[in-house]
This record gives structure tokens, C-alpha cells and sequence, in this order.
């Protein structure tokens, strides 16, 4: 089996021959958030299938392409959709394309997701900027041979994500008249949703928002030395806090919604950068 390294090397190489512009910053689009990619400038876009070794999203919500191009001056990758652990994926796959990321040069990862509330005092459409995460997968990308030309055996989690980028964050959201939340985000492997009394749990422990994401790339990116910034879209909230059951389409009509105000507040990150 090729090794990792080489494998992100050879789709690394196959996004330079697509001669698209090597991207300075890059952005995650979670469940229902994709359009957001159409707003790039001389964009070029490809479906993953057709990147050597990438994985193919196969969830709803999830687009699967890559799309490089231009805003506000800035070289800019979008990918449109992700892989989750809970496709039975392990973390090396889900967590590939941050990796090429890396290897192309990306400084500057914003991830975002569609997550459930676990706050009460959230509501559906907020937008969270993310200060910390629980990893609660049961897993870690990092476990296993070590190649240092990712990154050090032990990389710091003191600052995942970066206070830089969440004071951008912040000010990009002043400027379009939006009121950012702000929390933690705990990662579950899903698919299934929680149950109320995991909500509860999560709730005691600290965290704001839940979620089958994020975490596995945010680890990966730092890992790499690159600068993150995480914003949920808080799509529903969690199991127990309203007395109606979940479903997947309350998250795609919630991301529906609030498209224009997420796409306002990643476009004035970018500008701001």
C-alpha cells in the first residue's frame, strides 16, 4: 500500500496540473453549506473522484468537489462536502484532504459544520465561532506511525483554534449585523443523534454544540501548522431540549436559510485576512 505521505503528494500534484492558483486559505463546507463555493472568482472546479486517492463524500448536503479560485485577492480552496468516521472511514481518510491542503501550501483552515445546540440559550440559525472542542470520537487522527514530514510526534492542543482568526471572526460579523455565538463544539462519531440524556452529559462537561465533525481536520491542520478557525452553524437543536424528534431535514432547510448570512460572514473573514 502506497504510503500516506506519497498519496497526498500524488493528489497534491493533481490539483497543481488542474492549473488552478495555489490556494492561501481554505474552507471546509459542511452539511448544506456548499453553495458557498459558487462565489469564487476564475474558479475551477473538480469533483474529488477525480483527485488521486481523495475520498468521495456520499452523505446528503455533502457536494464532494473541490473548487479553487479568487476572493476579495485572495487564492482560496472550498470543499464542498467531507467525509465523516460514522461512512466507516478511518480518520487518515476522513482527515486526507487537509492534508493536501498542507502540502499545497494552505496557511489559514476555516472548517465549518451544521451542529446541534446543546446551549439552551441557542437557537436554530446562530452562528457559533468556535473556541475549543471535546473529542469524543474515540479516536484521534495522529494515532500510528508518526511521519514527521506531517508534523511532531506530539503536537500542542493549547490553542486549536486560533484567537487571531476568532477576533477576525468576530469583526467580519459586526460588519454584516450579525451577533456571533461563541463555545465549544464536542465531536461524536454519529450517525445516529444523541440521546437526551448524552445531551445532558455534554452539557455538564461544557460543551455548547454537538456534532460529527471538525475535530479529526482541526487536529490534522494543527498537527501541520496551520491556523484554524471553526464555525457551526447551530442547524437544530439537540435531542431533549425542544419535545420533537430529529431529522436530517431540519439541518438542510435551517443551512437554507441562513446561506446569505453565512456566505456575508466567510466572505469578510477573507477579506480580512
Amino acid at each position: 500500500m502506497t504510503p500516506l505521505y506519497e498519496q497526498v503528494e500524488a493528489a497534491a500534484n493533481a490539483i497543481r496540473r488542474l492549473g488552478a492558483v495555489i490556494p492561501q486559505v481554505a474552507i471546509v463546507l459542511g452539511s448544506g453549506l456548499g453553495a458557498f463555493a459558487d462565489s469564487l472568482g476564475d474558479a475551477i472546479s473538480t469533483p474529488y473522484g477525480h483527485i488521486a486517492h481523495w475520498p468521495v463524500a456520499n452523505v446528503i448536503g455533502h457536494e464532494g468537489r473541490l473548487v479553487v479560485g479568487r476572493l476579495h485577492g485572495r487564492s482560496v480552496a472550498a470543499l464542498a462536502g467531507r467525509s465523516h468516521a460514522y461512512e466507516g472511514h478511518n480518520l487518515h481518510t476522513v482527515t486526507f484532504g487537509v492534508r493536501v491542503l498542507g502540502v499545497l501550501g494552505v496557511k489559514a483552515l476555516i472548517l465549518t459544520n451544521a451542529a446541534g445546540g446543546v446551549n439552551t440559550s441557542f437557537a436554530s440559525g446562530a452562528l457559533m465561532v468556535i473556541d475549543d472542542h471535546i473529542n469524543l470520537i474515540g479516536d484521534n487522527p495522529l494515532v500510528g506511525p508518526n511521519d514527521e514530514r506531517f508534523g511532531p510526534r506530539f503536537p500542542d492542543m493549547t490553542e486549536v483554534y486560533s484567537r487571531r482568526l476568532r477576533r477576525i471572526a468576530d469583526q467580519a460579523g459586526a460588519s454584516s449585523g450579525l451577533t456571533l455565538q461563541h463555545g465549544v463544539y464536542a465531536a461524536l462519531k454519529g450517525p445516529s443523534y444523541e440521546t437526551p440524556a448524552e445531551i445532558r452529559f455534554l452539557r455538564a462537561i461544557g460543551a455548547d454544540a454537538v456534532g460529527m465533525s471538525t475535530v479529526p481536520e482541526a487536529i490534522v491542520a494543527r498537527h501541520m501548522g496551520i491556523e484554524v478557525l471553526g464555525i457551526s452553524c447551530i442547524s437544530n437543536m439537540a435531542a431533549g431540549v425542544l419535545p420533537r424528534p430529529l431529522h436530517h431535514d431540519e439541518v438542510m432547510e435551517t443551512t437554507q436559510r441562513v446561506r446569505g448570512q453565512f456566505t456575508a460572514l466567510l466572505e469578510g473573514i477573507v477579506e480580512r485576512l
